[in-house]
């Protein structure tokens, strides 16, 4: 097992690390497209079930959004906010369970979304406001103060990629091994109020995750709202 926790995926395709978080990365996929499957099956007026958990779960990231980039705007990046949380959620819930392991405390899966986030806030950035005022914008009011600050600009974005992938990563992965620890010293009733602390902070990570997402992308579009 090369050192690894038992986990039942990794029994089926082996403990090596590329298969064994491939497989639970899949697993995670699979799983919240049947909660998206389960919530438009059935479509109604007044919603029930999966449908009315998750209607309310879209106003809230909406709601979410609203105050930094007003609610037109909320509502056009919800997609890709709403999704990325579900997804980090699902996973930090795996984390959870016993035999299963988080693919967010793994840190190529949690660099990668950064990554994203990062390329696509800036590709919104030059689309929305021109390259020029947008490279402009990193070079401060002062023009002779732009060699200082223009770098500490492209440091300050870069290091956003570092900020959002190592909480994530080291959030989660300190919780695998609390659970871990919990699990070995105690028996299998006692750790309940330690899965409840787990359940809580998985949904605030996944939180934290949505909240800078959408600031980031809101600094990137909003620059040519300020001017009005």
């Amino acid at each position: 097992m090369e050192g690894r926790l038992f986990t039942f995926l990794g029994e089926l395709v082996g403990h090596a690390q590329v298969p064994h978080i491939g497989a639970h990365l899949i697993l995670t996929a699979i799983i919240v497209m049947l909660i998206a499957r389960a919530a438009v099956s059935k479509l109604q007026i007044v919603p029930t079930g999966t449908q009315n958990v998750i209607e309310a779960y879209l106003q809230g990231v909406v709601a979410m959004g609203k105050d930094s980039m007003g609610e037109k705007n909320a509502k056009k990046f919800m997609p890709l906010i709403a999704t990325l949380g579900l997804i980090i959620f699902v996973a930090n819930m795996m984390g959870i369970i016993p035999g299963f392991e988080s693919v967010t405390g793994n840190i190529n899966f949690t660099l990668s979304l950064a990554i994203m986030v990062f390329f696509y806030y800036n590709y919104l950035g030059f689309k929305e406001n021109g390259a020029g005022k947008y490279l402009g914008h990193m070079m401060g009011p002062v023009p002779a103060l732009a060699p200082l600050m223009f770098p500490i600009e492209v440091i300050s974005h870069v290091s956003r990629i570092i900020s959002l992938s190592f909480r994530l990563f080291g959030s989660i992965k300190g919780d695998d091994m609390f659970l871990m620890v919990l699990l070995m010293l105690v028996p299998w009733i006692a750790p309940l109020p330690g899965f409840f602390f787990l359940f809580a902070f998985g949904i605030l990570q996944a939180f934290i995750f949505m909240m800078l997402t959408y600031v980031y992308i809101s600094g990137s579009v909003m620059m040519a709202e300020e001017e009005h």
